[in-house]
């Protein structure tokens, strides 16, 4: 591969946290953030509102054995969290166009992310696949107990086609990992959790318009719950306009959702911990292999000292798609560094910008020793792709995988619209 200029980007960085906390990052949306978290701390608390969270428990073609002990795991175990924008009665005013018409009653999967838990030392990797990505799914399994034959598809088609156990296969299949573990949540369910923390503080770099989901607010920190973090997980206009911004912006929003639940104002609090554990079983469609309670407290403790620097987020890299320009397709070399580096246990850095796709921006960077000393910015330092940066000792993803870790705080872009 030839070699690249890596943009050694500044960040404003935060200090790690105490034991438990990077278990909220761990499942990157609030719903499975809930499950995990809740249990995990308050044990079986909860364990009276579980049957319910057990009986729609679904089965997924193939699934991958689950280590007994997650404690002493080899190779690491991947987590699917899809998002579906189900037309629920009483946000159907939100929707618009999407809950009108003969397509209303179907769910589409607009938020797809795959969870990496790393074998020892622990790492997690959470990657997020744009909504418009166009390729080649797999045959699978429905939820109806029949059969789809597969085909050329956008993957924010597959849960109408088979739910949950089609989107896991389909993602399984596409990035070659065994997938362990999945969860489904609704918008709606999104609206519960966050508003059982006391939501969740975004920044905004200026002010964010957007007509299609409401959004109209000014500049600066915001703290939204309720149905302003739908319409902040859900708007793309008020990025720019392109689905990939708006992945980078729901990246924010994951990242600063850690930061709560990691907070003295949540984990050191009873009954939030308490409201936390039973909103998200209630709201959380979990697969069957995640319905073990000890399951779900070995997760937590297999990432509980993780440090929010090897906490990254990344975008699923892609290349406009050839059958329609305003669609993107696999960028599958880009793809296979990453899940090469994943397979070896290898920590990964971002060589792009983290806001290549203008959907955030970075926060108040602090300058390096030599900026401050010399108030210029370093030249740019070469690594080939797919090669460890002797300087870090990580694995240089090529330039095309945006993204950011925990410990990098980002503000929305924001576009007047």
């Amino acid at each position: 591969m030839p070699r690249r200029r890596r943009t050694v980007a500044q960040h404003a960085r935060l200090r790690s946290p105490h034991p438990l906390g990077q278990l909220a990052t761990l499942i990157a949306v609030a719903a499975v953030v809930a499950v995990v978290s809740a249990i995990g701390v308050a044990s079986y608390t909860a364990y009276d509102l579980t049957s319910e969270f057990v009986d729609e428990a679904v089965a997924v073609e193939n699934q991958p054995p689950v280590p007994p002990d997650l404690g002493r795991l080899e190779g690491g175990v991947n987590m699917m969290v899809v998002g579906i924008d189900a037309c629920e009665e009483n946000l159907i005013a939100l929707f618009g166009e999407r809950c009108e018409g003969p397509d209303s009653e179907g769910r589409l999967n607009d938020v797809n992310i795959l969870v990496h838990i790393s074998d020892a030392p622990r790492k997690v990797t959470v990657v997020s696949f744009p909504r418009d990505l166009m390729f080649e799914a797999p045959a699978c399994d429905t939820s109806d107990g029949g059969r789809f034959d597969g085909g050329y598809l956008q993957i924010n088609e597959l849960y109408t086609y088979g739910g949950l156990s089609c989107v896991i296969t389909a993602i399984s299949d596409m990035s070659g990992q065994q997938i362990q573990f999945g969860a489904m949540v609704t918008f709606g369910g999104v609206i519960e959790i966050t508003n059982a923390i006391g939501g969740v503080e975004i920044c905004l770099a200026s002010d964010m318009r957007d007509e299609n989901t409401g959004i109209d607010w000014a500049a600066g920190p915001r703290t939204i719950q309720g149905v302003e973090a739908l319409q902040f997980l859900r708007t793309r206009y008020g990025v720019g306009g392109s689905d990939l911004a708006r992945v980078s912006n729901q990246q924010q929003y994951m990242s600063r959702l850690a930061r709560k639940l990691v907070s003295e104002e949540v984990l050191s609090n009873p009954a939030t911990l308490f409201r936390l554990a039973s909103t998200g079983l209630r709201n959380v469609t979990p697969t069957q292999s995640l319905t073990n309670p000890l399951t779900l407290v070995q997760v937590a403790q297999a990432v509980k000292d993780v440090p929010f620097e090897d906490i990254v987020f990344v975008q699923y890299p892609t290349v406009t798609a050839s059958s329609d320009a305003n669609r993107v397709a696999p960028d599958w070399d880009a793809a296979e560094v990453l899940w090469d580096a994943l397979a070896a246990n290898q920590a990964i850095e971002i060589t792009g910008d983290v806001a290549v796709n203008g959907g955030t921006v970075v926060a108040d960077p602090t300058p390096s020793p030599e900026e401050s000393a010399t108030g210029e910015t370093p030249p740019a330092e070469e690594v080939e792709p797919g090669t460890v940066d002797p300087s870090t000792g990580a694995v240089a993803l090529p330039p095309s995988i945006s993204g950011s870790s925990a410990a990098q705080q980002t503000c929305s872009a924001g576009v007047v619209n």
